[in-house]
């Protein structure tokens, strides 16, 4: 029988009075209650910090230990939740954001994975889209943001650094990670947000893996950090943003990536996993600078084709043919 792990949840909040209570309550109807709860808030200047007192005081009374934090001064939603992440004590680690709502075996059911595999470093889970009043969208968030049963088969069978490399399927809102992978973790570098990091990181540290169900009702609303939307065909082919604005930032990315895993990093990568970020590097580099007549372009899409790059670094035939169409905005 497995031992039972300490967890915590990292609670950030700015000015989230509007939702903040439904979220705190779901935390107190959890089937198994956590053992910690931190909670960072960006310097709110409307009724949140009176909410969270009172929430703290009953979770207090439940026997859950709460840091309650509050910045001076309004540091970023980044910075912010790596501070609260790095107060947390317990085995497992949940990220929480102040607008959702969590399922009553959200707990409960990652943390039985954890404790069945040793291994497992990162877990995340889909969710369900609900909008401002919490009513259901039906539709998921793996359904919105096209996460394929490829990818999922691949998270599943060990090769989630090839899915994350690529792009981030894991919502912070969903995520589990083991304490030791939040306390190793080199700081997340310019233009990572932090959960994404932090999932890639614990790609290379043991196997992070997804639970194919949704565990939060995700809320869509006009102040979210990161929201899913329907996109039109052109954003489909060119991936919601410019070409070149993307294709530039995945060359920021591979090299940061490689900046800080190297040599004396607590998590450098094994030399199979470096060949593959430079490879990812290399044909970003060549789609940011396509050039503007077909004729030009033709040779390169072409020479990219044939080395199968577009299918391990793209997004297959629909980069192919965003890079033939030259769409770009």
């Amino acid at each position: 029988m497995s031992t039972a792990l300490t967890t915590s949840i990292a609670l950030c909040t700015y000015n989230g009075e509007r939702f903040l209570q439904a979220q705190l309550d779901s935390l107190l109807a959890q089937t198994r209650l956590p053992d910690q709860i931190v909670v960072f808030d960006d310097a709110s200047q409307d009724g949140t910090w009176l909410i969270l007192e009172a929430f703290a005081q009953q979770a207090r009374q439940r026997g859950i230990e709460v840091l309650l934090r509050r910045q001076p001064v309004n540091v970023g939603y980044v910075r912010n939740f790596e501070a609260a992440l790095a107060e947390c004590s317990g085995e497992i680690v949940f990220l929480c954001d102040q607008d959702d709502v969590w399922h009553s075996d959200k707990i409960e059911r990652m943390a039985q994975r954890f404790e069945a595999e040793p291994g497992l470093t990162m877990l995340h889970t889909d969710a369900r889209l609900v909008d401002a009043d919490g009513r259901d969208m039906h539709v998921s968030a793996f359904k919105a943001f096209e996460v394929s049963r490829a990818e999922i088969r691949a998270m599943h069978a060990g090769r989630a650094f090839d899915v994350l490399l690529n792009r981030s399927i894991a919502t912070g809102a969903t995520m589990a990670v083991r304490v030791h992978v939040v306390r190793d973790a080199p700081q997340a570098p310019a233009g990572w947000i932090h959960d994404e990091w932090l999932a890639l990181v614990a790609s290379l540290a043991g196997k992070a893996d997804t639970l194919d169900c949704a565990l939060i009702d995700y809320r869509q609303h006009g102040g979210n950090q990161i929201g899913a939307k329907a996109r039109n065909w052109r954003e489909r082919l060119g991936g919601g943003i410019s070409r070149g604005v993307y294709m530039h930032r995945i060359v920021q990315r591979a090299q940061a990536l490689l900046e800080r895993t190297g040599e004396g990093s607590s998590f450098s990568m094994p030399g199979e996993l470096r060949e593959r970020v430079e490879q990812r590097l290399a044909h970003a580099a060549v789609r940011l600078h396509m050039p503007a007549s077909l004729v030009d372009r033709l040779p390169l899409v072409t020479r990219e084709t044939t080395s199968g790059r577009y299918w391990r670094y793209s997004s297959g035939w629909r980069s192919v043919i965003s890079d033939l169409a030259g769409l770009r905005r």
